[in-house]
C-alpha cells in the first residue's frame, strides 16, 4: 500500500480523538480536523481562509466545495503524501460524494475507513460524566472513571470543576441525533465501497488500537498479492 489515506469514523465519545494521535505517532501522518484546518487557514489569512471567514462571519455554514478545496490543498503538503488521517469529514453522503471526486482528480484514493462502534447510551455516560477544571482546561476528571480525590475539586491545584455546557446530557443527545441523522448513513455508503472496517469501541483504548494496527497490517499485505 504505496498510501494510507485514512477517515475515522464514529459518534461522539467514541474514542477518535485518542486513536488518531495514536495512528498519527504510529505512521507519522498528519492527523487533518476540519476544525483546526479551518482555524487555521483563517489565521494564515489564505484565500480560502478569507473565503470561509465571510460565511462565518455572516453566521452561515462554511459550504462543502471550500472545505474540500481547504482539505485537497491541506493533503497536498509534502507530510501528506504518504498518507493522510481525516477526522470530522465527511460529514454527510453529499461531502463523501465531493471528497471521492476530489481525490480521483488527484489519482488517490482512500485505503480504509474506521468506524468505532459505540452504543448511545455509553456515549452519554461518557461525556455527561466528565468535568474539567476552571483554571486549567487540560485537567480533565470523570466522576465514575477517574474521579477526583475531592467531590468537585482539581487534584492538581485545587480549582473548581465543572461540566462543561456540551457535556450536558441534553446537549449529547442532541449530538447524537445529529449523527444518525446525518453521518450515520456513511457507514452504508462506505460499506458498499468496501473500505469500512468495524471496530468495537466498548473495548479498552489500547485494545482498539491494536485491531486497527493489525487491519492496517493486514490491508498492507494483501495490497502485495
Amino acid at each position: 500500500m504505496s498510501e494510507l489515506n485514512l477517515i475515522l469514523l464514529g459518534p461522539p465519545g467514541a474514542g477518535k480523538g485518542t486513536q488518531a494521535e495514536r495512528l498519527q505517532g504510529d505512521f507519522r501522518m498528519p492527523h487533518i480536523s476540519t476544525g483546526d484546518m479551518l482555524r487555521a487557514q483563517v489565521a494564515a489569512e489564505t484565500e480560502l481562509g478569507q473565503e470561509a471567514q465571510r460565511y462565518m462571519t455572516a453566521g452561515e455554514l462554511v459550504p462543502d466545495e471550500v472545505i474540500i478545496g481547504m482539505i485537497i490543498a491541506r493533503i497536498a503538503e509534502d507530510d501528506a503524501r504518504d498518507g493522510f488521517l481525516l477526522d470530522g469529514f465527511p460529514r454527510n453522503t453529499e461531502q463523501a460524494d465531493a471528497l471521492a471526486a476530489a481525490l480521483e482528480k488527484l489519482d488517490r484514493r482512500l485505503s480504509a475507513v474506521l468506524l468505532i462502534e459505540v452504543p448511545d447510551e455509553e456515549v452519554v455516560r461518557r461525556l455527561a460524566g466528565r468535568r474539567v477544571c476552571v483554571k486549567n482546561p487540560s485537567h480533565i476528571y470523570h466522576v465514575e472513571f477517574d474521579p477526583p480525590k475531592r467531590d468537585g475539586v482539581c487534584d492538581q491545584d485545587g480549582a473548581r470543576l465543572i461540566q462543561r455546557d456540551d457535556d450536558q446530557e441534553e446537549t449529547i443527545r442532541r449530538r447524537l441525533e445529529v449523527y444518525h441523522a446525518q453521518t450515520a448513513p456513511l457507514i452504508a455508503y462506505y460499506d458498499s465501497d468496501g473500505v469500512l472496517r468495524r471496530f468495537d469501541g466498548l473495548r479498552s483504548a489500547d485494545e482498539v488500537h491494536d485491531r486497527i494496527r493489525a487491519t492496517l497490517a493486514t490491508l498492507r499485505l494483501e495490497e502485495t498479492f
